[in-house]
């Protein structure tokens, strides 16, 4: 695995102290809070963001731990600040990342026969335990050339949102939680790929999402009848490889006994065909 990084700042690279301004505006902290939080001096840090004071690499990721810059992004602004980013980037294939990998595929065989998935940072599958397939039934073809892109997948009108019983609720529960993560990250794509849902055709009813919500429940219409499940996702404890970082499990269960023996019906029917 290579590893490459820039020299000191210059024109072609955001200062390092307005990228931490920016950050630090994003998360809406003043710069007397930063500073307490991070227990450095606000005159030291508004030397860092006016460019005035260069940040020592230690700062940097004193930083970022406050500010709760995820692992990609503080690569960026080591880079930004002539250091070496210091989180490495595998590809999940990679041997280094083996045991993680089998422990992934476990828990996906695990959660059959209700369908699991392993998603990167904007949401495409890089696994699946192949769960339930008539899921897909009439689904257009590219939606479901690799990489998938669940998030299009679900809300396209060529995907699954014709079927969803629920499509208001679904819906303002996935934009929410997409929302959640452009706020978090302000990764490009994310952005990209918000503005995209966005502009698909809403359903009439739609509704903004309430946080009262316990629950939301993906309700979809099948061969079987009606399919109700309940997602949980994920994620790796303590990871300090980006991917893994990145990588969640999304898990889908039953969430009432009709949906159960249905489930079991469909992956019979699958068995003996």
């Amino acid at each position: 695995m290579q590893m490459s990084y820039a020299g000191p700042m210059n024109g072609n690279v955001a200062r390092i102290g307005d990228q931490l301004r920016v950050w630090r505006q994003r998360r809406r902290l003043s710069q007397l809070a930063l500073a307490a939080e991070a227990e450095i001096s606000p005159r030291h840090l508004s030397f860092v963001e006016t460019g005035r004071s260069r940040p020592s690499r230690e700062m940097i990721l004193n930083l970022s731990e406050q500010l709760r810059i995820p692992p990609r992004e503080r690569n960026v602004l080591l880079v930004a600040a002539g250091y070496a980013p210091i989180f490495p980037e595998r590809d999940l294939a990679d041997p280094a990342l083996a045991a993680a990998r089998a422990a992934m595929e476990t828990l996906l065989e695990a959660h059959k026969p209700f369908p699991a998935f392993a998603l990167d940072r904007h949401w495409n599958v890089v696994a699946s335990n192949g769960s339930l397939p008539r899921l897909y039934d009439g689904v257009a073809g590219d939606l479901l050339q690799p990489p998938v892109n669940v998030m299009r997948l679900s809300l396209h009108p060529k995907g699954l949102a014709p079927r969803i019983a629920n499509l208001p609720e679904w819906r303002a529960h996935l934009l929410a939680r997409l929302k959640q993560q452009v706020e978090a990250s302000a990764d490009p794509v994310l952005v990209s790929l918000l503005e995209e849902l966005q502009a698909y055709p809403a359903p009439a009813a739609d509704r903004p999402h309430t946080p009262q919500s316990v629950l939301v429940p993906l309700k979809l219409e099948s061969a079987a009848g009606l399919l109700s499940f309940v997602s949980t996702t994920t994620v790796f404890g303590t990871p300090v490889d980006v991917t893994l970082t990145e990588l969640a499990l999304e898990t889908f269960f039953p969430a009432d006994a009709e949906t159960r023996a249905r489930v079991a019906r469909l992956s019979h029917e699958m068995a003996e065909g």
